[in-house]
């Protein structure tokens, strides 16, 4: 039976007091005690140095590399992405090659990263075939080998009376359904968020309201089937009013948004910039205000990478041709660490649930998500005292780009465990 004993560390968990220094040992993959001093003649030890203690993240907004997963290089290289920015479980985007629509699919994908990542990886199931949004897919076969939650993959249901099916369906399993909300027809060929910069642009803009009434539309079909839904990369003011509202009127509901959608604003797309094409566009510094007052009172329940990893090559070309992407596992801590607890009234607490524990409890992650004797052994050691400086080139991504390159940031991961397993150590 392994042991770790980890020491010098300030845990981030309900019940600890982040100013004092604790000790905590792990035994055969878990929790096993948490103390002001432990003694251990057989464990492994890392010094905490007086650096913050979180759990491991989770992302519910992952995508791999567009040449899909019979690459298992895409496996391991997102994997090691992923430990180097702090995660320790990711939910891929159905949105593969092959597409996670049939239970074959689940089963051949499942044996890929038990093989192939060190870390944990669970599956979203796409709501409908080959993710095109027409035909409803095999879901309560793909739910019995393992999917979590049902997805779109990104692009938006279009059909109302299809996710009004999917919605009225997935309450016999009791797992929420994931949508990412924008109606085509108001965002046609937008590439940028309608406004002044797509007109100085030239470039065709997606206006908020493609986002937010498709919002309005998935709460109201959620609130009629009495089912869990779950909107993916907020990115308007609009739609954290409309998820406000959904709470009040006892819709089950729950969000996410991404670090860039509370930090960078359309600006950076000035000078037909590519690497400030993402999908959902950036928006207004208006937008940026409400989302982080949305993440203050909850109404944003979770904040994702939104890791969408479109090579260099694909970006260095005209801004409508351009790949939508951006590289963020490496930096989302950080990014969310330096926005909201550096620059902000958060704290790392607020961070460890909107980035741990609440998407534990919207996936059903039981063992996951907290610091807590018997919980899973998925910790992570974060540096809140010094800054470091983001040079993309030296991201283990294969997308070698960033919003935030050159930017001095804090909450850099130095350890990273996932179940007792010490994957990365550089403290």
């Amino acid at each position: 039976m392994s042991e770790l004993l980890i020491k010098n560390v300030r845990i981030v968990a309900d019940g600890y007091n982040e100013d004092e220094v604790y000790q905590l040992l792990v035994s055969d993959h878990k929790i096993y005690k948490i103390d002001k001093e432990i003694k251990s003649d057989t464990a492994e030890v890392i010094d905490g140095k007086g650096y913050l203690l979180m759990p491991g993240l989770i992302d519910m907004s992952c995508k791999l590399c567009e040449a899909g997963f019979e690459n298992t290089s895409n496996i391991i290289t997102v994997s090691h992405s992923a430990v180097e920015g702090g995660f320790t479980s990711l939910v891929c985007s159905p949105k593969t090659q092959p597409c996670i629509d049939t239970k074959s699919v689940v089963e051949y994908i499942s044996s890929k990263v038990k093989t192939y990542s060190p870390i944990n990886f669970y599956l979203y199931g796409s709501i409908t075939k080959n993710c095109d949004g027409t035909e409803i897919a095999e879901m309560g076969e793909m739910i019995s080998r393992g999917v979590i939650a049902l997805s779109d993959g990104g692009t938006s249901i279009q059909d109302a009376s299809i996710l009004r099916h999917v919605l009225m369906y997935s309450k016999m399993f009791d797992i929420p359904v994931v949508t990412r909300c924008a109606d085509k027809n108001l965002c046609k060929n937008g590439c940028i968020n309608k406004g002044y910069y797509s007109t100085k642009l030239g470039l065709n803009g997606c206006p908020l309201e493609a986002e937010e009434t498709i919002v309005a539309r998935d709460l109201i079909l959620a609130k009629y089937a009495n089912a869990r839904i779950h909107i993916t990369k907020v990115s308007t003011g609009g739609s954290v009013y409309h998820l406000r509202g959904s709470r009040k009127r006892g819709i089950n509901a729950t969000a996410d948004t991404c670090p860039q959608y509370f930090t960078k604003s359309e600006c950076e797309a000035d000078n037909y910039n590519t690497i400030a094409k993402v999908d959902p566009p950036l928006r207004t510094q208006d937008d940026i205000d409400l989302i982080i007052e949305g993440l203050r009172d909850g109404t944003i329940d979770v904040i994702s990478s939104g890791h969408t990893p479109a090579t260099i090559d694909t970006k260095d070309m005209e801004f409508e041709n351009a790949s939508y992407g951006i590289s963020s596992l490496e930096t989302a801590l950080m990014v969310t660490f330096t926005a909201l607890v550096k620059n902000n009234d958060f704290t790392p607490l607020d961070i460890a649930k909107k980035m741990s524990e609440n998407p534990a409890k919207i996936l059903g992650l039981k063992t996951k998500g907290k610091i807590a004797v018997g919980m899973d052994a998925d910790l992570i050691i974060v540096d809140d005292k010094n800054a470091h400086k983001i040079n993309a080139a030296n991201f283990v991504s294969r997308a070698k780009y960033s919003l935030y390159d050159g930017e001095e940031l804090y909450g850099k991961t130095l350890v990273t465990i996932c179940g007792g397993e010490i994957l990365k150590k550089s403290i």
